[in-house]
């Protein structure tokens, strides 16, 4: 998975949770679009209208396959999903348009906004948070669709800006300099979800948080 070897032609299929052949991603794709042909363009296009089209929601979370898949989050009725779903619909997007893109997860701590999910977890450490990177002028550059703008005002902290040249993922500080975000482990790049690897780690550091006769998890806080 972690071979960038195998070539960009990986990057651009359709898999089972990137599903970029639904129709219904397809034509949501053809219409942000429009008549921008500039890939650079289209790529930022395709970013902000995930990271504000669907909130983030970490606290309902169904790890089942197919609740996972881009798709799932893109007809789901709440427009909200949580990291991983929402690179998923991200990468979907990208590779629709012709535009190569992959997975990167990281462990991240986070010290604004969190303290219900906290609670949960206990732990301010987020296992395997999720960001795209995508293949542009001839490097790949990492973007992070999980917060959506409205959530970073409420918050306190600017909204991650995507402008196809720079990476986009240290929301490090709040609009006051206070400490947003540290990312403390890498674990390289998926062309697809590691659903195993992610419900093991899952399973690793939330053992509490799991049902033993489910893969479902679901958290409510509100």
């Amino acid at each position: 998975m972690n071979n960038d070897n195998l070539g960009l032609e990986l990057y651009l299929q359709a898999t089972f949770f990137v599903d970029s052949d639904q129709p219904d991603i397809q034509r949501f794709v053809k219409n942000i679009i429009g008549a921008e042909i500039d890939k650079q363009k289209i790529a930022i296009k395709l970013y902000n209208a995930v990271r504000d089209g669907w909130r983030y929601n970490p606290y309902n979370i169904d790890l089942k396959h197919k609740a996972m898949k881009a798709s799932s989050l893109f007809n789901r009725e709440t427009k909200s999903g949580y990291c991983i779903e929402k690179a998923c619909l991200l990468n979907a997007c990208l590779r629709v348009a012709g535009i190569p893109s992959r997975f990167r997860f990281f462990d991240v701590k986070n010290h604004i906004g969190v303290e219900k999910l906290i609670q949960i977890l206990k732990t301010d450490v987020l296992v395997f948070h999720a960001c795209c990177e995508i293949y542009l002028n001839g490097k790949w550059i990492k973007a992070t669709p999980a917060f959506n703008k409205e959530l970073c005002e409420h918050l306190g902290v600017a909204p991650l800006e995507f402008d196809g040249e720079n990476d986009s993922i240290f929301q490090q500080y709040d609009t006051d300099g206070g400490l947003f975000m540290d990312y403390l482990k890498d674990y390289g790049t998926f062309h697809d979800v590691p659903h195993d690897m992610f419900i093991m780690l899952l399973h690793q550091n939330y053992a509490h948080f799991f049902n033993q006769v489910t893969d479902r998890a679901m958290v409510n806080v509100d």
